[in-house]
């Protein structure tokens, strides 16, 4: 009887452990971001091979050489920039069912750092590339040298969202002043996209702060002279994640700093 009951309860171990095991998993996979399905759309581009035109954008990125972007970006269509919250997101794409794709091209992937207004003037498919419902990118002309001829102007892409490969942490760039403090949230990896950012002094609390535009937030606080911790939400995974004492007690303002985390 004894025996029975031990080799029962071993079982009913083994059992408990492999359903830890399994919802770890699942909780792992749930939080790391997974490719997208390949869809249709259309490509245009915008600038000239400088990618001067590109520089700073909706997203607020800034100079994207100094910010690590470089010209493999695109700015989104309405409905795709989705209010700044997709700033940040890495597209694979590539050209195809054009006379125009470059011949044995391979895929490109951007990054999203920039908005395509829609042109109410002109008919969705016939110069209002960017108007809703429509999901459109215009890239940087380097990023459009890539997959097809810019004679074409506009040609049909096949495209899907991928993971951002970013490397090292996420970094912040502060603006504002010691009771308003505007930060531009950049080089994140995964799904690339923030939802949600919350900031904490050493004497405070956690504090939430809101969307100002683009891929940064802000928080109404007196935060000078304390280090700073921050903590984030990836906005299609739900992923959170934390950046402890990211910034010094003598923060600076129009100062970048990086942490040692980042998304999966």
């Amino acid at each position: 009887m004894a025996s029975n009951l031990q080799s029962m309860w071993k079982f009913s171990v083994l059992i408990l452990v492999q359903i830890i095991i399994v919802l770890y998993m699942f909780q792992c996979g749930v939080s790391e971001f997974q490719p997208s399905e390949w869809k249709n759309a259309h490509a245009t581009f915008y600038g000239d091979d400088s990618a001067a035109e590109t520089m700073g954008g909706a997203c607020g990125y800034g100079n994207l050489h100094d910010s690590g972007y470089g010209t493999d970006t695109a700015a989104l269509s309405t409905v795709l920039f989705n209010n700044g919250l997709a700033c940040g997101r890495c597209y694979e794409m590539k050209c195809v069912e054009s006379p125009w794709c470059l011949p044995g091209a391979s895929s490109i992937t951007v990054t999203a750092t920039n908005s395509c207004p829609p042109n109410w003037y002109q008919d969705t498919n016939n110069g209002g590339w960017c108007n809703p419902p429509r999901e459109h990118f215009d890239l940087a002309k380097p990023a459009f040298n890539k997959i097809a001829e810019t004679v074409a102007g506009i040609i049909p892409i096949s495209y899907r969202r991928v993971s951002c490969q970013k490397t090292g942490g996420i970094r912040l760039k502060f603006e504002g002043n010691d009771y308003w403090l505007l930060v531009y949230v950049m080089n994140v990896g995964g799904a690339g996209d923030i939802c949600q950012m919350w900031v904490k002094g050493t004497n405070t609390d956690w504090i939430s702060m809101t969307q100002n535009w683009g891929a940064s937030y802000q928080a109404f606080s007196k935060l000078g002279g304390q280090a700073l911790s921050f903590k984030l939400e990836s906005y299609t995974t739900g992923e959170v994640i934390y950046l402890n004492n990211v910034a010094p007690s003598n923060w600076c303002t129009w100062m970048t700093y990086q942490s040692d985390v980042n998304f999966h």
